[in-house]
């Protein structure tokens, strides 16, 4: 008797958290165990090839008309019974967590006045920036951070690295800082033709046709947010792409085996990578639906 083959499981929009046991994919490869590939124009596998689908922090870049196309993509490529596994910023949590902190801050909690501030960003500026970080770049550029706390138990590990990173000060005569002199200039060599060309832009277009332009750009290049889910709208959206019974869970509780080994939503100690991330989890039909 054959053994069965060891499972497809894809990883999309993986970033720097991926595992070998899974196929990694990401528009720009940050290791040997990531594909970079572009998934706006199709997920590259064949029908029914993959036994799991997961991507996190990926959906809510996706403009909302063209989310269904993505998702059915996802359905697609899938077997029978294979596992969908989504997680986004949880619309909810943060609106419940928003009302709370702003009843406690009109009431004259200082405390809840510094939070209140954050979640405005958290909701908001991932929206609506116009230039790469945005203003809750600006907010975690204050060291100390006023509500520090608080603001880690939103952003978790990953805004920790970012502060992190925010904060250290490498001198330019270290070898890591000689070593990021060399690669800035390296970039800023492989970066000239396209500097050219911006020119160019700017010269046809003029000053303020050119500023719309960057916007335009940015607004398009994949880093603000283009909508938001709630536990209802994201099932409804799992159900209206093909797939049946959508539940909500944990970022440690999945229909994937031995989930939690992989640490790709929690760490081997149990910390959680993500904690402001929605997860849902649904299933294709073992029988094609008419959609």
């Amino acid at each position: 008797m054959n053994r069965r083959q060891k499972p497809c499981m894809l990883n999309i929009g993986c970033g720097y958290r991926y595992h070998p046991d899974w196929v990694n994919i990401d528009i720009v490869a940050h290791g040997k165990d990531v594909i970079a590939c572009d998934v706006s124009k199709g997920i590259p596998f064949p029908d029914e090839s993959c036994d799991v689908v997961y991507h996190s922090a990926v959906l809510e870049h996706i403009r909302s008309e063209a989310a269904g196309d993505f998702l059915r993509d996802c359905c697609r490529v899938l077997r029978p019974k294979g596992v969908l596994r989504v997680g986004v910023p949880d619309l909810e949590g943060v609106c419940r967590l928003y009302l709370e902190k702003l009843n406690a801050a009109i009431n004259g909690d200082p405390a809840a006045i510094r939070d209140y501030e954050w979640l405005m960003l958290e909701m908001l500026d991932q929206m609506v920036r116009e230039q790469s970080g945005g203003k809750m770049l600006e907010y975690l550029k204050q060291d100390p951070l006023p509500n520090e706390d608080f603001v880690y138990g939103r952003i978790g590990l990953e805004g920790k690295h970012i502060v992190r990173s925010l904060r250290r000060k490498e001198s330019p005569c270290s070898p890591v800082g000689l070593r990021q002199m060399a690669r800035d200039s390296i970039d800023r060599l492989k970066s000239l033709p396209g500097k050219i060309g911006d020119r160019f832009v700017r010269l046809i277009l003029g000053r303020k046709a050119y500023a719309a332009y960057e916007v335009g750009r940015f607004r398009t290049g994949g880093e603000a947010h283009q909508w938001m889910y709630d536990r209802l709208s994201l099932a409804r959206l799992m159900v209206a792409t093909g797939f049946e019974e959508p539940v909500q869970v944990s970022a440690t509780e999945s229909r994937i085996p031995d989930w939690t080994s992989f640490e790709l939503d929690s760490t081997s100690d149990g910390t959680i990578v993500k904690p402001d991330l929605l997860y849902m989890e649904a299933v294709k039909p073992a029988s094609p639906q008419i959609l």
